[in-house]
């Protein structure tokens, strides 16, 4: 094996410190909209970018909007995003990306880590990405301590809105991914170790739909229930499922209605579709408006759609499957048995691919249940994980790995 002993001996040496910082940035509090959270570990990160010798820019996202309880758009402010750029006019430039918020809000009851095990650590965000964070920091360190590396131009895009589908920092990764030649995305790897190949992608939508209210018992028949079209939107919803190939819908929550002696006047269906290919989304489309216009044909019922699919699927093409064929090889030669695999989540993984970035995904540690209050991070594979990301760097700087 033609590796680099000692910038992986050094990331070994590096173990306590590693999981240390994984602590401490899960005792951060970073909720998708806890700005003031989010200011928080973005400049302890751009500090440590700063140590590198990066040029780093602040960005300030536009607000997430959505659609409230009331009907009403919503707009949410976001925190910041931090790119650093290292040697920008290297012949060979790498796009490493990670988020840094959690889905875990500040009243929530999850806000400590705490150790299992000696192995073992429970936190908000542990793995969902405060360690893949980790490992990536990390692992250019190694890099900037190679000889190879002044061959090699690397940018960090570190995003406060991903566990939202990134509808601030979308333009921007989409950006970076034009000026890279490869990506390399820091989510948690799977239980196995295995990185991810493709991905579902992802939509969200509000149907809102308003009927007429009415009393209940004196003018019942004068009213329009906006609750009961959106059941039989529910239904026509639900049967999608099974029509198209690949295509998963999911109604996640309804709200509306008040008193129960008021015929409700207001419903709103909150929708996640799940897709394969990007046909599929077209299609799936085609059921939405086909639902829309069988609504807004009753009697009494105005119905409107918001939402989008924000996360097309990812899917391995050539550049993707060889980069990732490669990353695995590397990941051999350190002793990890570790394979591809699909991945029915979303990530920005698939707005990489998108923007035509061949990206290998799930670079970050080994661990499990996230979105959950037993999220968990595997530590040792903290140094593992470094290592590879770091190898795999260094094999780009040496024209071992192609592009």
């Amino acid at each position: 094996m033609n590796s680099s002993p000692s910038e992986l001996g050094w990331i070994a040496s590096q173990a306590n410190q590693m999981q240390e910082l994984v602590e401490t940035w899960a005792n951060l509090n970073s909720y998708s909209h806890n700005v003031a959270g989010l200011e928080k570990v973005a400049n302890l990160v751009s500090e440590r970018l700063r140590l590198l010798g990066t040029n780093l820019s602040r960005h300030t996202l536009p607000p997430a909007r959505s659609i409230a309880a009331n009907g009403q758009i919503e707009e949410f402010p976001l925190g910041p995003a931090i790119r650093a750029t290292k040697r920008p006019d290297a012949p060979l430039r790498i796009l490493l990306n990670i988020h840094i918020d959690t889905v875990y809000p500040p009243d929530h009851p999850f806000q400590r880590a705490e150790h299992l095990d000696a192995n073992t650590l429970r936190g908000p965000g542990v793995i969902d990405a405060k360690g893949g964070l980790v490992v990536m920091l990390t692992a250019l360190e190694a890099l900037e301590r190679s000889d190879v590396a002044p061959k090699i131009g690397w940018d960090v895009v570190i995003n406060p809105d991903e566990e939202i589908g990134s509808p601030g920092s979308a333009p921007l990764l989409a950006q970076c991914a034009r000026e890279s030649h490869v990506g390399l995305l820091f989510e948690p790897a799977l239980p196995d170790g295995s990185i991810v190949g493709e991905r579902k992608g992802s939509g969200g939508f509000s149907l809102i739909i308003r009927g007429r209210a009415a009393h209940a018992g004196r003018d019942f028949e004068h009213g329009r229930s906006a609750i009961l079209a959106a059941a039989h939107a529910v239904t026509q919803l639900h049967a999608i499922n099974g029509q198209i190939p690949g295509v998963i819908v999911n109604v996640g929550r309804i709200d509306g209605g008040g008193a129960a002696n008021v015929v409700p006047d207001l419903a709103i269906v909150r929708i996640n579709i799940r897709t394969t290919a990007p046909d599929h989304q077209a299609k799936a489309q085609e059921r939405l408006d086909e639902i829309l216009a069988d609504l807004n044909a009753r009697d009494g019922i105005r119905a409107e759609l918001n939402g989008t699919f924000n996360s097309p699927p990812k899917l391995l093409d050539p550049k993707s499957l060889s980069l990732s064929d490669q990353v695995l090889a590397t990941a051999r030669e350190l002793g990890l048995n570790i394979e591809r695999k699909p991945s029915g989540g979303a990530s920005d993984g698939n707005r990489l691919a998108a923007a035509g970035l061949p990206v290998v995904d799930s670079m970050g540690p080994r661990g499990g249940k996230l979105h959950s209050p037993e999220e968990f991070l595997l530590i040792d594979s903290l140094v593992e994980r470094a290592q590879l990301a770091a190898l795999v760097l260094i094999k780009l700087a040496r024209g071992e790995i192609r592009v």
